[in-house]
This record gives structure tokens, C-alpha cells and sequence, in this order.
């Protein structure tokens, strides 16, 4: 049994019933959950808030709001505005997929490469997405052609490799967390409660961060050459 939960993060997510042809996984009702779960929590914050009587929850919105800002604008140097909901909606996703794992007998959907995969794609799209916003089409693809135009392949391997790192990163991180988890049921089983919680929290947050910050940096490199020739136009014009 204890060697089961060593090996249950490396298992296929089970499929809890078929959809016509499509087998539904526990991934995909737990990440379904957890969906439905921000958008009620969201309502349910927007319906309390308050310019003059802020409660505890809008308190912790604003000051997650306030985080994020700062942390687009110190890796982006832009005005956050434009990155924010991407951004903010993919750190509270991943902290709550990871979060879940401390629910006795649920298994986190960032365990699931399929899962992580998926956020990495949207990484990868993002950043030609603002890239284009911020160049225009034809200055972002130039960039794939510097620093000389022999390092087109390379840069696009580059583009490729990033994505899959994004999603083997996040997937090996919670993976491994599980895995110690059932070392921890062989070696300390007295302090295993405890430790979980600590563990499955420690990582989750380290994890949540980690994911969008680079999907930030991946951004600021895809708009940072523009908004520092605008910075320099703007200053000679002045």
C-alpha cells in the first residue's frame, strides 16, 4: 500500500466515466472544480466589496492585485494593465491545483502532464500574442532573425524547448512532491499529517509563483525591445 503511493504520481490520472467518446479523467473534474470554484468565490468577493468597510477577503484581493502589479511591472517594465488578467488568473489556478493535493484522496491535477502541457501552450501563444501587440507583425518576427538571420532555427528551437520545460518543470516539481510524500509514509509516519501540510503547501506556492513569473519573463522579451526604442524616442524628442 505504502509503495502504491510512491507510484501513484507517475500512474495515468484514472477515468471516472466516458462522455460520449471522450473518457473523463479525475484531472479533468478536478480542474473543472476548481474553475467552477474561482468563478463562485470571484462573484461572491465582487458582491462584498466596499470602498469604506473593506472585508478580510477584499483585503487579500487588493493586496494580491497590488502583488502582481508590482511583480509585471519589475519584469515587464510596462504598464501591467495589458498582462494582469493572464497573469494573476494563472498564479491563483496553479496555487489552487496545487493546494487541492492536501484534500485527503485527491490527487493534484498539476500531477498530470496533460495539465501542464496545456498551460504551457498558453504561455506559448501568449508571447507572440503581446509580442505582435507591442511590435506589430512584422517587428516581432524580425526577432527570430537577430541577432543574424543563421539563427532562425535556433531560435525557434528555443521557442519550442521553453514551452516544454514550462510544462516538465511544473509537472516534475508536483510529481516529486508526491513521490516524497509516500517516502515520508515509509520513513516518519508519526509526523506525517504535519508534514504533509507543510510540504503540499511550501510547494504549491513556490510552484504557483515560479510558472507565471517565467511566463512573464518570456513576455518582457517578446516586448521590452519596443517599449525601450519608444523610452529612447521619447527622450530624444524631449
Amino acid at each position: 500500500m505504502m509503495l502504491a503511493q510512491i507510484r501513484k504520481p507517475l500512474q495515468q490520472a484514472p477515468v471516472l466515466f466516458d462522455w460520449g467518446p471522450i473518457e473523463v479523467t479525475e484531472t479533468v473534474v478536478i480542474t473543472w472544480a476548481v474553475m467552477l470554484g474561482l468563478v463562485v468565490a470571484a462573484l461572491f468577493v465582487r458582491r462584498r466589496l466596499s470602498p469604506r468597510r473593506p472585508g478580510a477577503l477584499q483585503i487579500a484581493a487588493e493586496g494580491l492585485i497590488t502583488w502582481v502589479d508590482t511583480e509585471i511591472r519589475n519584469i515587464v517594465h510596462d504598464t501591467p494593465r495589458r498582462y494582469f488578467p493572464l497573469i494573476a488568473t494563472m498564479f491563483v489556478f496553479i496555487l489552487l491545483l496545487n493546494l487541492v493535493s492536501n484534500i485527503p484522496g485527491v490527487q493534484s491535477p498539476t500531477g498530470d502532464l496533460s495539465t501542464t502541457a496545456a498551460l504551457a501552450v498558453i504561455v506559448f501563444f501568449a508571447v507572440p500574442v503581446y509580442g505582435i501587440a507591442a511590435k506589430g507583425v512584422g517587428g516581432y518576427l524580425k526577432t527570430y532573425l537577430q541577432p543574424t538571420p543563421f539563427m532562425l532555427p535556433l531560435n525557434i528551437i528555443t521557442e519550442l524547448s521553453r514551452t516544454l520545460a514550462l510544462a516538465v518543470r511544473l509537472f516534475g516539481n508536483v510529481m516529486s512532491a508526491g513521490m516524497i510524500v509516500g517516502i515520508l509514509l515509509l520513513v516518519v509516519p508519526l509526523f506525517v499529517p504535519v508534514l504533509l501540510m507543510a510540504l503540499g503547501l511550501i510547494t504549491g506556492v513556490v510552484q504557483a509563483y515560479i510558472f507565471p513569473i517565467l511566463a512573464m519573463v518570456y513576455i518582457g522579451g517578446a516586448v521590452q525591445a519596443q517599449r525601450k526604442k519608444e523610452a529612447k524616442q521619447e527622450k530624444e524628442e524631449s
